[in-house]
């Protein structure tokens, strides 16, 4: 098989001969395959191969992009000089080119050393076992009454990219699921909740039967749900919403709204966002990681740094076109799609655990709210306004009590994340991590 590095670098030179001042160009290859049971019996297996290609080009600072599914050196001038006849067809643009930070770091773009690549590949049975056996599990809990079904999954992509400018480098990663949604109670009154776990390296997945076991109690728990009064109280954000919040955050820090001027936070670097004490990191070097990348879409390499440090905002994501835009260095955050621009998008955040335990963390409120679930994404990102459905639990006198469903939760983002507090139960589940949050003041829009 031909070196896909060799491929990018002749489409490159193809297109440096067609007129362009300089170019990248991205190969993406996939191997995918999912199974789903419900109530025993195997309804769907799917699996997909493909890979794509994609040439970026600049002729001054005009540019565009052209993609292709077929891998084929005969086409190759064809698609370099359609490339640069549609970038001498459209406005310049200011801030577009190469990074000039891509450059050929071994130390950093040793993508071996993040271990991403499982040699494990389960096959068809192997995948219709693992769901089979969540599922079951699931089933097996006293008052689980309907399975909506069981999904487990595997995945390998590779990633090669090149410039013009001498950059070169490519990684691969693996990937394995597995998830189920149990159904508890009967009729109207019945409740559904789920569980999942993904990993890069099957040895990391949890296991099935765990999986499973859990969707079922968390269901159960939800049965009779209340839909309480509007009031205002402190809301606690169970682990698997909490990371939510990160994401606003994430959002409002991201450099294509800050050069819009489209972000709460546009005048806030440098300033305290969170409580002193709290850290927020982007680790693209984790071994293992679910996000993890030796280099970014442009080819720069990637390091762990802080985005909020002791409460006080370090970074914005920045590419190296919104980094031209905002008279800043790229933070080696760019994310590209095949067929599209790069773009600012993180990599493994989380907030850093906090010393309470989640009980601690509630046991002086009297009357609160634990949220498990959150529907709808009604957020405002030039104001910070927030409003989402939620479903949970009360607390009441600082432990767990009646389940409700059906309320809204309100505030301004700017209002939470000055009184947040994290516990101590952190765990790198979602690529986008925070322990459980309390925020001490928000709105239960209920009965």
């Amino acid at each position: 098989m031909t070196d896909p590095l060799e491929l990018l670098h002749d489409l490159i030179g193809r297109a440096r001969r067609a007129g362009a001042d300089a170019a990248d160009a991205v190969l993406a290859s996939g191997t995918s395959l999912s199974v789903q049971r419900r109530l025993g019996q195997t309804e769907h297996v799917e699996r997909s191969e493909g890979q794509d290609l994609g040439l970026r080009v600049f002729v001054g600072k005009r540019s565009a992009i052209v993609s292709s599914s077929a891998i084929d050196r005969g086409g190759f001038d064809r698609l370099a000089e359609r490339a640069v006849a549609m970038a001498r067809a459209v406005p310049e643009d200011p801030y577009g080119g190469l990074a000039a930070e891509a450059v050929l770091d071994t130390a950093l773009l040793d993508a071996a050393s993040l271990d991403l690549a499982d040699a494990a590949e389960p096959d068809t049975e192997a995948l219709v076992a693992r769901a089979s056996q969540a599922e079951e599990a699931a089933l097996s809990v006293p008052g689980i009454t309907n399975s909506e079904g069981a999904e487990a999954g595997y995945s390998r992509t590779a990633l090669a990219l090149a410039t013009s400018a001498g950059f070169a480098g490519r990684y691969a990663r693996t990937g394995h699921s597995v998830s189920v949604t149990a159904l508890a109670g009967e009729g109207t009154g019945m409740q559904r909740d789920y569980d999942y776990s993904s990993a890069v390296h099957l040895a990391d997945l949890e296991d099935a039967r765990e999986i499973g076991l859990s969707a079922a109690h968390r269901a159960i728990a939800r049965l009779d749900p209340r839909r309480p009064k509007t009031t205002v109280l402190p809301v606690v954000y169970h682990p698997r919403v909490a990371g939510g919040l990160v994401g606003h955050l994430l959002g409002a820090i991201n450099g294509a709204s800050v050069a819009r001027g489209t972000t709460f936070l546009k005048d806030k670097l440098g300033q305290r966002v969170l409580p002193a004490g709290i850290d927020v990191f982007d680790d693209p070097r984790r071994v293992r990681g679910l996000r993890s990348r030796p280099f970014d879409g442009e080819g720069v390499g990637t390091s762990s740094r802080p985005l909020v440090e002791d409460g006080v905002l370090a970074t914005w994501l920045l590419d190296s076109r919104t980094g031209r835009q905002l008279g800043m260095p790229t933070t080696g955050h760019a994310a590209r799609a095949v067929g599209g621009p790069p773009s600012p998008a993180p990599s493994n955040v989380y907030m850093a655990a906090g010393r309470l335990s989640p009980a601690e963390l509630m046991a002086d409120i009297g009357e609160g709210l634990f949220v498990t679930e959150l529907i709808g994404m009604g957020i405002n990102g030039l104001t910070g306004d927030y409003s989402r459905g939620a479903a949970g639990f009360m607390i009441r006198d600082g432990v767990l009590a009646e389940p409700v469903a059906e309320i809204t939760i309100a505030g301004n983002l700017l209002d939470m994340f000055a009184t947040l507090t994290a516990a101590n139960d952190l765990q790198f589940k979602r690529g986008t991590d925070a322990p459980t949050l309390r925020v001490e003041r928000m709105t239960m829009a209920g009965a």
